[in-house]
Formats: structure tokens, sequence, C-alpha cells
């Protein structure tokens, strides 16, 4: 570290152990004044955990830390704070009700004789604005009346507010679209040119190599492998991260697309889609690209019935016209929504009742369920899909995002489903995880099921994808084989420019 500058922050040796779970077993870690530290690794490799220690929320078990070249050990999450830590988590922690100015100025309002001085709150709201180039957001607005990119820039300048020397991003990218990422892109940039120390914690490997002066991966709680982000391979990451090479991120077997099964016909829904016309085939991934708000989840919902139809039809093998997402089911189409926790599954439940839920026939005569019946069927799954859980009565809850994405999908092959609507398949896992739900798409198009496939991610929807429709302000463009398109030409369609 001699020909390095100076950190700012460095832990050494942290361990950090929950009962007989070793959470992090040694780990060192530093970044210097100026500098972006990308922080890689799977679900459960101890990059949650690590940050909870610096932030304070976690006392570690050993080890040390540094910033400013001082002993640094919080006792709670406020200490951090004080000292000029800031995390700014996926979920933001803003409070939707209250102005711009009250959120950055939380817990430290200034006041006279007890009084909250509002033009004085409102002032050094618009100078923390205006550091991040951003003085166009009103600190009166209303936090929750703002847009997910808007609302992220306000804790970002809460965490300037309070003098912050290191902030911490936490896949802040997860949910934005395309434009608002360029736009995060170019803080992050001013922030490390103005002097700023950041961690920034992310499953797109594209933009660690894009926004990163240094990376550091963590495996099973330990430090595997650090260095220059221009010196390291996105392949050479992964591998670091696995602990073994991934050859094919995204597998492709040999595809005969066979017979239509789905096709719309000028679809339309009260207010998106405007229009929207395909033909899916058996043995087939057709991906809908195009930036968040243009309709594309609209799509997927009017075709299973969520959301109401207009004007249009919609064709699945013999069966026309609108239907329930019950009759849908029956019908052999499957969803998977871009909200697994909500929608997607009962992540109270366990493994074995989300997978068979759908289709509980077989499980014991006259409608009655028998549980080691059920356990069984769910316990197929679990092996075919190599979904990481204790036993099929493990709460969903408990297991990692890309094992209860898994679990999901298993619910659509456990229906023997014909058609699968799948909405972000892979958002919010790590890449690993993401290798093997391409595997498992790969596998259901092999089989003869057709795939129309969703996602914001472009390289995965190339990767992936036999066809790619791109979806514009609510109109679905023509679908074109996968071989005549690319990133440049999808985002000139997305944004209305070809």
């Amino acid at each position: 570290m001699s020909d390095d500058p100076a950190p700012r922050l460095r832990m050494q040796g942290i361990r950090k152990r929950f009962g007989a779970t070793v959470a992090l077993d040694g780990v060192d870690l530093w970044v210097a004044p100026g500098h972006v530290l990308a922080l890689v690794g799977e679900n459960g490799a101890g990059k949650s955990t690590l940050m909870k220690v610096l932030s304070g929320a976690y006392r570690p078990d050993a080890g040390e830390m540094w910033l400013e070249g001082r002993p640094f050990r919080p006792d709670n999450p406020h200490d951090a704070r004080l000292a000029g830590i800031s995390m700014i988590y996926q979920e933001l922690s803003l409070a939707p009700h209250l102005s711009v100015a009250e959120n950055i100025l939380l817990g430290m309002e200034p006041s006279r004789w007890g009084i909250v001085q509002r033009g004085q709150m409102a002032r050094r709201a618009r100078e923390a604005l205006e550091q991040l180039g951003h003085g166009d957001i009103r600190p009166e607005a209303r936090v929750g009346d703002l847009p997910l990119a808007a609302r992220q820039l306000v804790e970002i300048a809460r965490a300037l507010a309070v003098g912050c020397r290191v902030l911490v991003l936490d896949e802040p990218t997860s949910s934005l679209a395309a434009e608002d990422i360029e736009r995060l892109f170019a803080l992050v940039r001013r922030l490390r040119e103005q002097g700023h120390t950041v961690i920034y914690i992310s499953h797109f490997l594209e933009e660690v190599k894009q926004i990163s002066d240094r990376f550091l991966v963590l495996r099973d709680g330990r430090s595997v492998g650090e260095g220059s982000t221009d010196s390291v391979s996105s392949s050479e990451l992964i591998a670091m991260m696995v602990g073994r090479e991934v050859k094919d991120l995204y597998p492709r077997s040999a595809r005969t697309p066979g017979e239509v099964i789905l096709e719309i016909r000028d679809l339309a829904g009260w207010t998106k889609p405007a229009t929207a016309s395909l033909a899916l085939r058996r043995g087939e991934i057709l991906g809908i690209a195009g930036l968040v708000g243009a309709g594309r989840t609209e799509l997927l919902r009017a075709i299973f019935g969520l959301a109401p139809v207009v004007r249009g039809d919609v064709r699945i093998a013999a069966y026309t016209g609108p239907a329930s997402p019950a009759q849908r089911w029956e019908q052999g189409v499957g969803m998977l929504s871009e909200d697994r926790t909500r929608e997607g599954l009962a992540i109270s439940l366990p493994v074995a009742d989300n997978v068979t839920l759908s289709r509980l026939a077989g499980f014991g005569p006259a409608g009655i369920v028998i549980p080691a019946r059920q356990r069984a069927a769910a316990t197929r799954w679990i092996d075919a899909l190599q979904i990481r859980c204790r036993d099929a009565q493990q709460p969903v809850t408990q297991l990692s995002g890309g094992n209860q994405q898994k679990v999901a999908l298993a619910r659509l092959l456990h229906h023997e489903v014909d058609v699968l609507l799948l909405d972000e398949p892979t958002r919010g896992i790590d890449v690993p995880s993401k290798a093997e739900i391409y595997r498992l798409i790969d596998d259901c198009a092999r089989q003869g099921k057709a795939v129309l496939m969703v996602s914001s991610y472009l390289p995965e929807l190339l990767g992936v994808c036999d066809r790619i429709a791109v979806m514009c302000r609510g109109q679905l463009l023509p679908a074109r084989p996968v071989a005549q398109v690319d990133e440049h030409t999808v985002m000139r369609e997305a944004t209305g420019t070809a």
C-alpha cells in the first residue's frame, strides 16, 4: 500500500460471528480521499455485515478501524454519522410526509429559543442540494411527491449536510431508469472531485467498471481480491466472487422455435400499453426492453389478467380474449412479478407452500393436502433448481434474494405452465445467482416453453433472448432477432430518438 494515497478509512482484521455462523473472518478494507471503492460479492458474502460494522450498527468481535488516521469505534449509528460515515441504503430511509428541507436537516434542525428557524433550514438544505448540482429541487417540496431519483438525491444531500466524509451507496441504481443512472454517476464523480470518499456496492459489474477506482471482493466473509478496477475484467471479478470460473454467464442451448402459443394484437390498457402486438413461439425467449415507465410491466399484467384490457385481443393457444389470473393459470400461463416480496411470494410461509400453492392437486384424496407429499414435491424442485435452503419447511423470508427468485420460478414450473411471463427476473440478486436464473430460463426454452421477459438490464436481454422488442411511451415496436440489435439501437428506440 506504499504507492497508494494515505487512506481516509481503514478497516483491518474485522471479525463478526452470529452464533455458529462466521459472517466476517478477518476482512481488510481501505479507501482514500477522492476515491470510489467498489465492494462486490455474492449475497451472503459479508458486504452488509461489514458496512453495519462501519456504520456502528454492529460491534465487531475483533479488528480495528481508523478514520482520518485516528482510531474509530462507533458505539451506534448516531456516533458513526456524527463522525462522517453516511449510509444510503437500497430502501431509502426518508420520511415521505415531510418536506425536502425537513428530511435533510432531520435531527439537526436550526433553532432559536426552542423555535425551528424555517428560513435557515431552507437555506442550508438549498446549499446541500446545490453542492450536488441539483438546486432545482425545492426545499419546501414534499418528499413523497418526488420521483425515486430525486428522493435518492435528498438522502445524499442529508449526508452532506451532516458533514459526510465517507459515503456508502448500497445498490443505488437497482430501481433507476437509464437517464437517472447517468445523473447519479455524474454526481458520484462530482463528489469524488470534491474529495469525498465513496464505497459503492453493486451487483452490476458494468457499473463497477465504469464508476470505481478500486475494488474489493468478499467471499464467505473473507477478502479474496482487491486492486485497481482498470486492471481486472468482469470475468475475473466473477471468478473471485464464486471461487471458480463462470464460463457461460448467458447460456444458450440449441433452441428450435415451434408453433405460436401467445399472440396479442393491438392490445391497449386504460393508460398503458397504448398499443402492443407480438407473437411468441414455443421454445423462444422474447425480451421486452424500454425505460422505466414505458409500459412494459403493464403489458405483462394485461396479458396475465392483472390489469384491464380496453382494446385488442390476447390469444393463448386455443383460448382467445381477456381472462382472470386464475383462468390464465388454467390456460398454462404463469407470471413472475418484479416485486417478489409483495406479489411474487408469501414470504412468511415455508418454501413448500410457496412452490405448490397454485397447484395442490395430487397431494391427497378429495382435495386434502397430505404435508409429506407436499414436502416431497417441493423437495424435488429444491434439488432441481439448486435452491439453497435448510429444507422445504424453511420460511422463504430467511432465504437470499436469488434463492427467493428460484422459489418463485419453481412455482411456475410446478404448475407446468407453457408460457412464462417474467418481469425483471434478476432484479436485486448477485451475479452468480443471475447465472443460475439464466440457466433455468434457458432450460425452459430448450424444453419447448415460451418465455416473455421484461428487463431494464440490456446485457441480459442481449445475452439470453432470441428476439427483442422495444417499448417506448406505451407503444411496443416490432420484435427483431437479437443479432440485429445492440445496446445503442435499443436505447435510441427506447428514448424515441431512433
